[in-house]
Formats: C-alpha cells, structure tokens, sequence
C-alpha cells in the first residue's frame, strides 16, 4: 500500500509535523481536564492568591505605619482621662477634698472655723458636692485664699460669699486672731461623677461641724 508522507517533498512533511506539533499542543491547553489546562488552572489561581496576598500585605502595612501614631494619641487620651479625674473624680474623696481647702487655708494664713456638708445635687453628667464654709483672716489673705482654691488640682467653686468686719462681731464668736479683719461664710462646691447616695456627704471641718447657718 502507497505511503501518502513518502510521496510529499521534504519542506510538505515538515510542514505537516509542525501543524500536527500545533494541533496537540492547542489540545492540550484548550481542552478541558488535560494536564496541560488543569496545571494552567494551578497556576492561574495561584496568581490571584498571589495578589490577594499583596493587597492584604499593603493593606496591613498601612495599618502598621499608623500604629505608632495611633499608639501616640491613645496614650496622650490616657493622660487627659487620668488628668480629668484628677479634676472632677469619680469618687466623692471627701477626706481630700478638705485637705486641699485647709492646705489652701494654712498656705494664706487664714482661719477655717468649720465646714457644713451640704446635700449633694445630681446633675446630668455628675454630682455637685458643696460645703458651706466659715473663714476669718486679713482681708487680703482672704483674696490669697481664694485665689489658692482657684488654683487646686481639683475644681471648686466658690459662691453665696457674705463676709464682713470682724471688728463688729458680737461677743460669743470665735476669738480672733491679731490681723483678722473680714470673717464670713461662703459655699465651697467641688465635683464627682461617680453615682452614689445623693444625700448629705459626712460633715467634717477644721474645727467642730455646726449646723449650717450665716454669721
């Protein structure tokens, strides 16, 4: 039986090796399931894990170059929430509280006769702790007094001022101190935010608590 290859020219049979050689090598890609497509499948999928990979990596480096910034202002957000209860606690802290005004008091030379715990009033976001307060000194201590309080760790208004000469006190007031010019009574408020018992805080003073009352 004739042999169609060995009647073509040499350059003919070449030709068709390389269109077969073409043929396969199409099959083998292109159709389903053979070994050719299914390792391109591999490697297609391993490309897009591959960038999957990288925008999660750039996206955690991101995320990594800010948290020293982040870090920064959480602790400079820690320092302001220590700084604010030192202001305004959580706690009443009255034994506090009272040493700040005597030490403001023993620092102006001026006389704390007695401090009146008031009733705590509940307001929408804290507590205001106030305490009537009986003073006497120089005139301009008293001003020193004030100032001081004004200048403490802890906030305290001062309000309901009604001072006036010692000179015209009535016989039975404390004994005065050489100097003393002005005596008086004023409400000393400071604050807490903490919820607790809103009746009167624990009475406490220089001298014996009284009851509340103005000269």
């Amino acid at each position: 039986m004739a042999n169609p290859l060995r009647d073509m020219s040499v350059i003919m049979q070449g030709l068709l090796a390389v269109a077969i050689t073409v043929v396969l090598v199409v099959v083998g890609v292109y159709v389903p399931l053979s070994p050719v497509a299914q390792e391109r499948d591999e490697v297609d999928k391993a490309v897009r894990q591959r960038s999957e990979l990288n925008q999660e990596v750039t996206q955690l480096q991101v995320y990594r170059q800010r948290y020293g910034e982040l870090k920064s202002q959480m602790d400079a957000l820690s320092k302001q929430l220590e700084t604010l209860k030192t202001i305004v606690p959580e706690e009443k802290e009255v034994d506090e509280f009272i040493r700040l005004v005597e030490g403001a008091a023993v620092a102006s030379n001026v006389q704390i006769r007695r401090m009146t715990a008031q009733p705590v009033v509940a307001r929408e976001y804290h507590y205001d702790m106030p305490f009537e307060i009986q003073a006497d000194g120089p005139y301009f201590n008293i001003l020193d007094f004030f100032s001081r309080l004004s200048r403490l760790s802890r906030i305290i208004n001062v309000g309901d001022l009604d001072f006036e000469d010692a000179g015209g006190q009535k016989a039975g007031k404390y004994p005065m101190r050489p100097g003393t010019s002005v005596s008086g009574v004023f409400t000393a408020t400071t604050f807490f935010t903490k919820p607790a018992d809103t009746g009167a805080a624990p009475a406490a003073a220089g001298a014996k608590a009284q009851p509340a009352g103005k000269m």
